[in-house]
């Protein structure tokens, strides 16, 4: 598929980290760019920044869901790409014993949901929802109807100590998709998973320098974060590229994350 304007495109997340380094490199090909996100005052910056329109909504909702697709349609006409990066992170054991007490305490079960439904259950609302406004389309010669692009993690498969929640959910992402790619096959439309690893993102930026030194001695070469337009470029390649479908991609520098 080529980006040009013709080509209308939605990225979750967009106002910042990978979703912001996305939603400006798809702009800068040529697409019609809309942005869904949480954050309004950093999310009309960016759409008024790259030409495109910003939709605040939250993922996990299906009538927040609903009316960004019916802004951002109104907007473009109906998106050919879609690229999930929404997304948050959770810190907890699956269980644990106070350091001072002695006492036990299980996971909380609604910071557990709260991380799924944004990430997992958000992520199959949009790419579905999405998926079945493209098949309204006409296909593209020799490139079918449409893309979509999920943003999974290094932890569905390197889940750290207190990430059960995190990785539960990035694992689910890269589980749905080799058997959405299979429902949308006959439809033309392509599903591909990302799994990035440490990235320039506000959470990582947050962090003392002594912490991300720690982190990037797992990476093999090179030894530094990723910048979200290194991950735009694979975004771009997934979309562009015909042949490439149902796959889940790590792009991480050869890190392999240890328990802790």
């Amino acid at each position: 598929m080529k980006l040009d304007s013709s080509i209308a495109a939605i990225v979750t997340g967009g106002a910042s980290g990978l979703g912001e380094g996305t939603a400006r490199r798809l702009a800068a090909d040529g697409a019609k760019v809309a942005i869904f996100d949480m954050n309004a005052e950093r999310g009309e910056m960016v759409a008024k920044d790259i030409g495109g329109v910003f939709c605040q909504v939250n993922v996990s909702d299906e009538a927040s869901v609903d009316a960004g697709l019916a802004k951002a349609r109104e907007a473009h006409g109906q998106e050919r790409v879609f690229v999930n990066c929404a997304g948050i992170g959770w810190a907890e054991k699956t269980a644990r014993r106070s350091s001072s007490t002695g006492e036990v305490s299980a996971h909380s079960a609604k910071g557990f949901q709260t991380v799924i439904g944004v990430n997992l259950i958000g992520s199959f609302l949009c790419a579905s929802k999405s998926a079945a406004g493209m098949m309204t389309l006409d296909p593209l010669d020799g490139s079918g109807r449409g893309v979509i692009v999920n943003t999974a993690s290094v932890a569905a498969q390197d889940g750290q100590i207190g990430q059960v929640a995190y990785a539960a959910s990035k694992g689910g992402i890269t589980g749905m998709t080799l058997p959405m790619a299979r429902d949308l096959a006959r439809e033309g439309i392509r599903v591909n998973t990302i799994l990035p690893g440490f990235f320039e993102t506000p959470i990582y930026q947050q962090m003392p320098p002594e912490v991300k030194v720690s982190l990037a001695s797992h990476l093999q070469f090179p030894q530094r974060f990723g910048t979200p337009e290194e991950y735009a470029d694979l975004v771009a390649f997934m979309v562009t590229s015909d042949y490439i479908n149902a796959e889940c991609v790590r792009l991480d520098a050869g890190a392999r994350m240890p328990p802790k």
